[in-house]
């Protein structure tokens, strides 16, 4: 068994696509961030970690990481990988942010990474993946959606840290330069009722998908079917593109969510955990 890693991101794209589209609504946010670093490689200001573990010339495990964000990690076929990557990123990370993977494979990883660097870990959040062919027929709400514009600036600034507060129980990106990225590629997609009323947003594509991220309703208009209905708007609109799939994660320990995506059309595919992962103790030093 051995690690590899990759310099460029057309490299790494290449020999990672195929084992990756073997479970693609899983693999989403791997392949979405792949294009991306391929497409608007601006986007990210250090370089990323891009890694695969093979056995025979087949590939195990696959790792990508673009700082400050979380490691993510690829369903994996034998965990004896998981430490080889853990020895691997100590190497250029004294410490890890967090990692977000399929459940076990995050727990794997978390446990290798705690035993070697000491580093603390928590739990975050735990996520399931959805995917969606096929938009159902919902109840029809008043309102109509929108792509955001350069009027909508202030607004998406502030439904953005909102959004990760309430979600993440912190600001982990720069709102100004969210917003700055999501009007200038037109993915963010407003529900207008007389005034913006929800958020979805078109996030990472795929072979044959997009993933829709960052729904938010502030809480004034919430439990009046906003969200259900800018999701199955979006997401109709995604399909309408040529795309097969619609992909989303949700948030586990919120059930309301979860069923009105299932009302949509997402089906359940796997969960996945998000750990943060603390500072490593301090060493005393001796006189």
């Amino acid at each position: 068994m051995k690690l590899y890693r990759f310099q460029t991101p057309t490299e790494f794209y290449g020999r990672v696509k195929d084992y990756l589209l073997n479970q693609e609504a899983q693999h989403n946010l791997l392949l979405g961030i792949s294009h991306t670093l391929i497409e608007n490689p601006e986007h990210f200001d250090e370089k990323p970690y891009l890694a695969t573990v093979e056995e025979n010339g087949d590939i195990v495990a696959v790792a990508m990481r673009t700082p400050p964000r979380t490691l993510l990690l690829s369903q994996i076929k034998d965990f004896q990988a998981v430490r080889l990557l853990a020895q691997d990123l100590s190497i250029s990370y004294p410490s890890l942010p967090g990692v977000n993977a399929p459940t076990d494979e995050a727990k794997a990883f978390t446990l290798a990474w705690h035993s070697l660097t000491g580093q603390s870990y928590q739990l975050k959040v735990a996520l399931r993946t959805f995917q969606l062919e096929k938009v159902k027929p919902i109840s029809q709400v008043p309102g109509y959606l929108r792509l955001a514009t350069d009027n909508d600036r202030e607004l998406l600034k502030n439904w953005h840290e909102a959004f990760s507060l309430e979600a993440l129980g912190e600001i982990e990106l720069d709102a100004e330069r969210w917003v700055q990225r999501v009007l200038q590629r037109g993915t963010a997609y407003l529900w207008q009722h007389e005034v913006p009323v929800s958020i979805a947003c078109h996030g990472g594509t795929t072979p044959n998908g997009a993933r829709v991220g960052m729904v938010y309703t502030p809480p004034e208009h919430r439990r009046r079917g906003y969200a259900s209905v800018c999701v199955a708007a979006l997401s109709q609109t995604l399909l309408d593109r040529g795309n097969r799939f619609c992909f989303l994660f949700t948030d586990l320990a919120n059930p309301t969510s979860n069923h009105i995506y299932q009302e949509i059309g997402y089906q359940p595919v796997g969960d996945w955990d998000n750990y943060s992962l603390g500072e490593p103790p301090q060493r005393s030093s001796s006189s």
